[in-house]
């Protein structure tokens, strides 16, 4: 959901000012929706920008000022940054969640226009261009975590590192022993017809084999000690300052993008422990194993070092090519995923309006696309295997060839034309590694970054903020001139100017249609977020004031999307405790009427539910919810939709268990089922983010206003 951001951030980087991602996330009004092109629009005048959305077709778009944003697929964002060639032109991509990819005119055509205009197809785009302001303002300072952040972890085992490096050094030496004795058994053992040396040769070297074994099983105990212990540090730290967050944070969130952070830990550990080390170790060989080969023969390091430079600069190249072209093939594989799950979903629909050639016809298209980019991608990795093949193989043959003919002038041994075999060989490894090093490196640094966007953002509760830790004496809630709109470029307010007083120790009901604001309401008084105008206060004392964990430690809290934890029922009645207390949870579980459930279960209390355990219906969630706000004996009740899923009979007895349990508190209750607000002492009902009308049940009806009619519509009451 980030490409609009990523795209302004792009632009922004271009005409040389960085911007962090999460400010223009919350510039551009960004939502779980991703965000409009009038919220990039919007974000990008903020800083310094000129902005000019158009819809134009693709013979126009080379003469607009590059680059710019253009809406892709009608679902994504990009940025266009070149348009090259005369006759067949080629269009230059940035698509943030890909790469940098370049498309021929009919793919360009076919993934940006989305609408005809006499025929003629148009897409959108979205002209950017940085006024002088864009240069005053400056952009943001490029901080956060580093890599020498991330090096800290290691260092706290820096007594393991340094058993590691010895081993290192010493599996190196035994290693280096190797070509050595290879080289005297041929020269010394053979060329002597010495049976016994070769013996002794023989056992020296499994003592080696035996001592090289040992210690690389030391080693991978040391590394899988150290790995698990730096995961779980770096996880750790990334869950303390997660549960820092504001909760607007998770509301915009994504699951899945909250869990991709998660995998960023585990690549930044992989790097560290993995990569990072084993490139050591590998460079450590081969700096050692080079002097080698340099020692036995200068001209042959010299073709080994020249034909690995070619090597990685061949298998570099290629690796690009094959991105890029993996790309395109993901974007026509995940068509033809799509289309497969329509001619199956749709085989109804398709059969009664007698379309089965065409959609075939439109799969079979499809079908011809993918094998033209299986071709492409074959021809590719043939040439790139035939490269590497070749200069691999020549440099191994033409090295071979160079041995060879020292030994026949003269110059070397047999025994160490044998040795530099074993070397050469064991160089080729440690090229290798390099390689796959850099893109270790390069994933580390992206996901490293992905980590500052959380790591920079601002605590919910700042430890430098004096919160209050207590409640003032008056414990009345009012809201006064307060206006909301959820995050989003061009949203209505949901919220427009209320003022609404709940009284202490009194019941308070807010109905409406969907969509009035009364769950927003609830939001704001637990700190969802914070009013964009007007304030809330806890008698004479701004919400504002109070810690977010104290206020909340006061509240009991029903949400209709309340969530139902994989543990014991008891668990996760009494979340806030490790220990429930007995007298407690039987009161709460009493009230809630969800006793005779509970019987039912061969464990009871211990039973576990949710996705770990025993399947739960909607109402018995909703009564397990009930009780857990009501284990934790609040001053403050809040319920939004709290009964909806449960039959009249329940309802009833729950509605007279709280009624008794809400004597002496402050009880604010949404609803959409009235019957549930009857008996409230104030009744408060919304309309489009305004109150129209409030008073209690039998004021109300009397009035025949807009209550009236939302008794008499839903429930029928015959008033």
């Amino acid at each position: 959901m980030d490409c609009g951001p990523t795209c302004l951030r792009m632009i922004a980087k271009h005409y040389g000012r960085n911007y962090t991602l999460q400010r223009l996330r919350e510039v551009s009004g960004i939502n779980r929706q991703g965000v409009s092109l009038l919220g990039i629009s919007e974000a990008a005048e903020k800083i310094g920008f000129r902005t000019t959305g158009l819809r134009i077709p693709l013979s126009k778009l080379q003469e607009i000022d590059l680059p710019c944003i253009l809406h892709w697929q009608q679902n994504h964002f990009v940025v266009l940054y070149k348009i090259s060639g005369t006759s067949k032109k080629v269009y230059a991509i940035s698509d943030p969640a890909k790469d940098r990819i370049q498309y021929t005119a009919a793919e360009f055509s076919k993934r940006w226009t989305s609408t005809r205009n006499n025929g003629n197809p148009e897409g959108v785009a979205l002209m950017i261009a940085p006024s002088p302001d864009f240069y005053r303002q400056g952009g943001d300072p490029e901080k956060g975590l580093s890599l020498t952040y991330m090096l800290g972890y290691l260092l706290k085992y820096r007594q393991l590192i340094i058993q590691l490096f010895v081993g290192l050094g010493v599996g190196s030496l035994l290693q280096l022993i190797l070509p050595f004795l290879t080289q005297s058994v041929v020269d010394t053992g053979i060329n002597t017809r010495n049976l016994s040396f070769v013996y002794v040769v023989l056992i020296a070297q499994v003592m080696l084999f035996l001592g090289r074994m040992s210690i690389d099983f030391i080693r991978s105990w040391i590394l899988l000690h150290i790995t698990t212990r730096i995961n779980i540090s770096i996880l750790t730290d990334f869950l303390i300052k997660l549960m820092k967050l504001p909760m607007s944070f998770f509301e915009t969130k994504m699951t899945g993008d909250i869990m991709q952070r998660m995998n960023d830990q585990s690549r930044i550990q992989s790097f560290l422990t993995g990569s990072s080390l084993s490139t050591v170790f590998s460079l450590f060989n081969l700096v050692i194993f080079s002097f080698v080969l340099a020692y036995y023969n200068v001209n042959i390091f010299i073709i080994f070092l020249v034909s690995s430079v070619i090597y990685s600069f061949w298998i570099v190249f290629f690796l690009k090519k094959r991105r890029e072209l993996d790309f395109k093939r993901f974007d026509i594989s995940s068509e033809n995923q799509s289309n497969i799950v329509q001619l199956i979903g749709g085989m109804q629909e398709i059969k009664l309006n007698n379309c089965e050639q065409q959609k075939r016809w439109e799969w079979e298209r499809i079908q011809a696309g993918l094998f033209k980019f299986s071709m492409k991608s074959l021809a590719l990795g043939q040439y790139q295997q035939f490269g590497a093949f070749f200069i691999n193989e020549g440099k191994n043959i033409l090295i071979t060839f160079m041995v060879a003919k020292t030994v026949i002038d003269g110059q070397l041994t047999l025994g160490a034309m044998m040795a530099i075999q074993y070397i050469v060989g064991q160089l080729n490894s440690p090229i290798e590694q390099l390689l796959g090093f850099l893109q270790s490196f390069q994933d580390a640094k992206i996901s490293l970054e992905r980590l500052n966007e959380i790591h920079e953002m601002q605590d919910e509760e700042p430890v430098e903020k004096n919160f209050l830790s207590e409640l003032p004496l008056i414990k009345s809630l009012s809201l006064q001139n307060l206006s909301f709109t959820y995050p989003g470029a061009g949203n209505e307010p949901v919220l427009d100017n209320i003022s609404l007083d709940i009284p202490e120790g009194k019941t308070t009901a807010i109905v409406g249609m969907s969509g009035s604001g009364k769950t927003t309401i609830l939001k704001l008084l637990l700190r969802f977020y914070e009013p964009q105008k007007g304030e809330i206060k806890v008698g004479n004392t701004n919400l504002q004031q109070i810690g977010y964990r104290y206020w909340r430690s006061r509240c009991g809290i029903v949400m209709q999307d309340g969530f139902i934890f994989s543990d014991t029922i008891a668990r996760n009645i009494a979340v806030g405790d490790e220990y429930p207390d007995m007298t407690k949870l039987l009161h709460a579980i009493k009230v809630a009427n969800i006793s005779d459930f509970i019987e039912e279960l061969p464990l009871g209390l211990n039973t576990k539910i949710g996705a770990a355990g025993n399947g739960i219906s909607q109402g018995q969630r909703q009564r397990m919810l009930i009780a857990r706000a009501v284990y934790k004996d609040p001053e403050y009740i809040f319920f939004d939709e709290a009964t909806n899923a449960l039959d009249a009979n329940n309802e009833k007895v729950i509605m007279e268990n709280l009624e008794t349990f809400f004597k002496g508190r402050t009880v604010v209750v949404v609803a959409h089922r009235l019957s549930t607000v009857k008996n409230a002492d104030n009744i408060i009902v919304l309309d489009k983010g305004i109150i129209i009308e409030q008073g209690s049940h039998q004021e109300l009806v009397s009035r025949n206003g807009e209550y009236y009619q939302l008794v008499k519509n839903q429930l029928e009451l015959g008033v």
